[in-house]
């Protein structure tokens, strides 16, 4: 378990997975060659057969009395056509309670966007039907996020808003939010589009930020237009990327990568043309 103090803020990482992943399933233009250039990347986010190690993760940030689980993982029980997350039965929730955060303990959700494998722990199975997994916690969903994927066919990996979004908003225990939010005085959603169309970071206080899948792997600091092969929207992700890695990069900013393995935080800085994740 890693966890970190940033001023008032605390943040514990509670992984689910963290497992090497082949390149091309994640970015189109990631060859051996290409990651070949990047010697940075190895021991920690490129393993010694070239592939790319990436977790899921979820991140409790604790601030001014409020516990905030960011991202809910891909879950259990769930089924998927990605066979290692097809009816997962993994310790995720033993886990965040040995780390002293019992899920009743929990006050808020966040979920930087809806896609699979930031949603799944939002509920689970009770025998009967999905039921929201924190039952004393307002989920905060981004409106425009919501609007978008509710009104589509369910996504190649399965039901995902009809088993892990949709029993929360019925169980009325969701906020539509907007990309801006305020969960606490230091602790901030912000817009960070492309990927999804409502996709926002997470940012605590001034000095440290929360990614979400505005980049998927370190690698995207040095190639910032390597979109991921699940992004809506790859120009204006590329765009917003771009702009993210300037701004952190000048700005010093304690980086937390969604899906950056351990030891998953560090600083953007500039390499070049580019930029890579300094830990």
């Amino acid at each position: 378990m890693q966890r970190w103090q940033i001023g008032e803020i605390t943040v514990t990482r509670i992984v689910e997975s963290e497992v090497p992943t082949p390149a091309p399933w994640l970015f189109a233009k990631a060859t051996p060659e290409a990651l070949g250039r990047h010697a940075w990347l190895r021991p920690h986010f490129v393993d010694a057969r070239g592939q790319l190690v990436a977790a899921v993760q979820a991140l409790v940030v604790e601030h001014a009395g409020r516990r905030i689980v960011v991202d809910t993982c891909v879950g259990n029980d769930k089924p998927r056509t990605v066979a290692a997350w097809n009816r997962r039965q993994g310790p995720f929730l033993h886990d965040l309670a040995a780390a002293g955060f019992p899920r009743e303990s929990i006050d808020t959700v966040v979920c930087t966007h809806l896609h699979v494998d930031h949603v799944g722990w939002n509920t689970t199975w009770d025998g009967a039907g999905w039921v929201p997994t924190f039952p004393n916690a307002r989920y905060l969903f981004v409106r425009g996020e919501w609007a978008h994927w509710s009104a589509q066919p369910p996504m190649p990996e399965g039901d995902v808003v009809g088993d892990s979004v949709r029993p929360v908003v019925d169980a009325g225990l969701a906020d539509l939010v907007a990309t801006d939010h305020a969960i606490t005085d230091a602790v901030r959603l912000v817009a960070t589009p492309g990927h999804t169309p409502g996709h926002v970071s997470v940012c605590l206080g001034d000095g440290a930020v929360i990614t979400g899948d505005v980049m998927h792997h370190p690698v995207q600091c040095a190639e910032p237009d390597w979109a991921s092969n699940f992004d809506v929207d790859p120009e204006r992700g590329r765009a917003t990327r771009r702009a993210f890695l300037a701004e952190h990069a000048a700005a010093a900013t304690l980086v937390l990568g969604t899906h950056f393995a351990a030891p998953t935080a560090g600083r953007i800085v500039a390499d070049g043309a580019a930029w890579r994740f300094a830990v």
